[in-house]
């Protein structure tokens, strides 16, 4: 992406606000015009001052008529400057955090979007998609800043300077207009070298926030294993790299400072040597105030070029960062399809020679056929790893199938409206997300428009109504407070609320104790009446219930059939269920409750 390619990108966003554009373009030439003012009224003064002090009749009440003359003139315009340049900022900085604000909505909206697949990738993980936002949110906002407040006021100021001392004199006009484009090939080749180090630190800070909130989420892991010092070695590794990088970055950067500091400091001397010499021969109208002009001047020229290697670098940042930002809100093929149609869901699965791989190339399924009824519950039964979650994502739209293909209800899955399935299924998962909020507001999620009463209801159903009354401010407590348990509860209340006619559960139970274990099973079991439920679980008293068993090993269908069915043919499911007894000891819990 070159710069204004950038500002392309950008431009979309700054057009809501033309307003503020042309009151801050209107304030920066006001802001230019006066930033020449000094000049003109020193070359004015000091020709004034010299004829005066020429004068043989030396008069003080003509010295204090200057005097006052350059004093408002200069207060005034210092008053006028700093208003300008109030204004002129106030109204850059507003157009800045109103299009920062624009560039953060628009991506989230557009994440939201993306497919599954977008977020299992191995490049997107959550740590380095945080930084890939922030960081572009920054530089782009900084790019706008830079823009409408430092690079056009600052060029606008250059280019009515230059064109003065073009005016003033040809040939000391020529000498400024020779020394920037040398400036700016130095910038260039600045940016040049510098490019791929950038590159190197956007990646190493992506993976340093990555690693960062690896941390933060294996904490209790980290300090079960005493592990802190490994964490923290990886860490000091990451942050070495990373100073490394920046080292040689600000070697560079000062390098090439120095070099355009050197090439500006000759442009002054230039333009001091060649004034003089015009003014020492006479040249036509050129005077000792000339010099003091041109030299102010100059320096106006000369303004962006003390400021341009912190502005270049800054626009150089954003091309990198803004590179791989606008690669998320222009990925289309990242975005979810979704089908129209919608029709009454009864829940009937057909799912006929499907295959399925993960983005990381992972394959979990492997030609499965099989059929999931309506109305009726159906277990999918496994070891870990075999491809049982994998198949009530797909059942979901979380993921497309690789191969074959999925029927709903007699409809191809793809065309179905994605939004209407998904309200039309409950998903209660093994792990469940819980949102920083209340307790009501979590369980709401499963129906927005539901009234209190009916979330007393659902957390009723869910079997944590009496906890939640036990806590000091109810169902106005914050969720993320709840134990693990209660937090499953919440999600199970959430689909209680949802009141779906299809439900997947995902080892609903696991984390769960025994006598809660009891209790939402009961809660389930009434609320599986004449709904279709596809359920995983290790836990025997959970699929001994199902109407159908679909057994899979290693992302194949195996078995089908009944429990009875299945158990009788022997292999892995009666292996399972074997273990599963003798896990719980069950010869022994018997002769407990027979004695």
């Amino acid at each position: 992406m070159t710069i204004f390619g950038l500002l392309g990108k950008i431009m979309p966003y700054v057009k809501p606000y033309r307003g503020l554009v042309t009151a801050t373009l209107t304030l920066t030439f006001i802001g230019s015009l006066l930033a020449q003012v000094n000049a003109v009224v020193l070359d004015r003064t000091v020709d004034a001052v010299n004829a005066l002090i020429s004068d043989a009749q030396f008069e003080w009440t003509k010295a204090m008529s200057i005097i006052a003359v350059i004093t408002a003139i200069l207060l005034g315009k210092e008053v006028l400057a700093a208003l300008t340049t109030f204004a002129q900022r106030y109204f850059g900085e507003r157009m800045k955090i109103m299009v920062s604000r624009d560039l953060s909505v628009k991506v989230i909206e557009r994440m939201l979007t993306f497919r599954m697949a977008y977020f299992s990738a191995e490049d997107n993980e959550p740590g380095k998609l945080q930084t890939r936002i922030d960081r572009g949110i920054m530089s782009l906002s900084n790019t706008v800043n830079n823009f409408f407040i430092d690079i056009l006021p600052l060029f606008t100021s250059a280019i009515l300077a230059l064109v003065l001392m073009f005016a003033a004199n040809v040939y000391v006009g020529l000498v400024a207009l020779f020394i920037v484009p040398v400036y700016f090939i130095i910038t260039s080749l600045q940016a040049s070298r510098l490019k791929g180090w950038r590159k190197n630190i956007f990646g190493s800070r992506q993976q340093l926030s990555q690693g960062i909130m690896s941390i933060i989420e294996s904490i209790t892991v980290i300090k079960s294993f005493n592990r802190e010092n490994i964490e923290a070695e990886k860490q000091q590794k990451l942050q070495q790299q990373i100073t490394e990088q920046q080292l040689q970055t600000r070697k560079l950067g000062f390098l090439f400072d120095g070099l355009k500091s050197f090439v500006e400091q000759i442009g002054t001397v230039l333009i001091i040597i060649l004034t003089a010499y015009l003014v020492l021969s006479g040249y036509p109208g050129m005077s000792i105030g000339k010099i003091m002009y041109h030299v102010m001047l100059f320096a106006n020229v000369s303004a962006p070029i003390r400021q341009l290697h912190r502005i270049y670098d800054d626009m150089n940042d954003a091309l990198i960062y803004a590179e791989s930002f606008f690669g998320m809100i222009d990925a289309d093929d990242e975005v979810e399809h979704t089908g129209k149609y919608k029709g009454a869901v009864k829940g009937k699965f057909e799912i006929k020679h499907v295959d399925f791989s993960y983005p990381n190339g992972n394959k979990a399924l492997s030609d499965i056929t099989f059929t999931i009824p309506a109305g009726k519950i159906t277990a999918l039964v496994g070891l870990s790893g075999a491809g049982k979650s994998t198949i009530v994502n797909l059942l979901d739209k979380f993921y497309t199938p690789s191969a074959g293909s999925i029927m709903l209800d007699g409809v191809p899955l793809e065309q179905w409206d994605t939004a209407f399935l998904r309200d039309n299924i409950g998903l209660v998962l093994q792990k469940n997300h819980i949102f920083s909020g209340t307790i009501e507001e979590n369980i709401l999620y499963g129906n927005p428009n539901a009234s209190h009463d009916d979330v007393v209801r659902a957390a009723k159903q869910a079997y944590i109504h009496d906890q939640i009354t036990l806590l000091p401010k109810g169902y106005k407590s914050q969720a993320l407070q709840l134990s693990g348990g209660q937090q499953q509860r919440i999600a199970i209340a959430r689909m209680f609320l949802k009141n779906p006619p299809v439900i997947f559960l995902d080892e609903p139970t696991a984390s769960l104790d025994a006598v809660a274990t009891e209790q939402i099973k009961n809660s389930i079991d009434a609320i599986k009446q004449g709904r279709t439920v596809i359920i995983i679980s290790h836990n025997i008293g959970q699929i001994i219930d199902a109407d159908l068993l679909h057994v899979l090993e290693n992302g194949r269908l195996v078995q089908s059939g009944t429990p009875e069915q299945v158990y009788a043919q022997g292999g892995l499911y009666k292996d399972i269920f074997d273990a599963s007894a003798r896990s719980m000891n069950v010869s022994k819990i018997a002769s407990v409750m027979n004695a």
